[in-house]
């Protein structure tokens, strides 16, 4: 987990069960965390979280590409970024 939050912050008002209260002040405790840690642990979730569903949400809409075809896309961009790569080492070298 990062040890400080980017600037600036954001405050937030958030409502949870006990229970999940508990159970992440438990969590946070057992490893060592303080109070201030519960932000940034806060934060580390929603940014995975929001990672993860961005995932589903492509997957979702590439669903109708069969392996071959998205391995065929992944191939193509790949040596175009390898021949950009190699074209601007070139020209560096003039």
């Amino acid at each position: 987990m990062p040890s400080q939050l980017p600037e600036p912050a954001v405050r937030w008002s958030i409502k949870v069960s006990r229970e999940t209260d508990l159970s992440l002040r438990t969590f946070l405790g057992a490893k060592g965390m303080k109070k201030g840690d519960l932000s940034m642990f806060i934060e580390d979730a929603v940014r995975w979280r929001v990672f993860h569903q961005t995932v589903q949400d492509m997957k979702a809409s590439n669903s109708n590409y069969g392996p071959d075809e998205v391995q065929s896309i992944v191939d193509e961009a790949v040596a175009e970024i390898r021949a950009e790569r190699r074209a601007k080492g070139r020209a560096g070298k003039a």
